[in-house]
């Protein structure tokens, strides 16, 4: 039993480190997109 709650409690960190991995990502992609003097 304590196995998969240690199971439950990795994966659930390792999906929030995803998402905020994500949502770096995408900020720093309009950052890009803001400041580029392609226009």
């Amino acid at each position: 039993m304590k196995k998969l709650i240690v199971l439950a409690v990795v994966a659930l960190g390792g999906l929030v480190v995803w998402r905020r991995l994500q949502q770096d990502r995408a900020e720093l992609d309009l950052w890009t997109e803001a400041t580029s003097s392609d226009s």
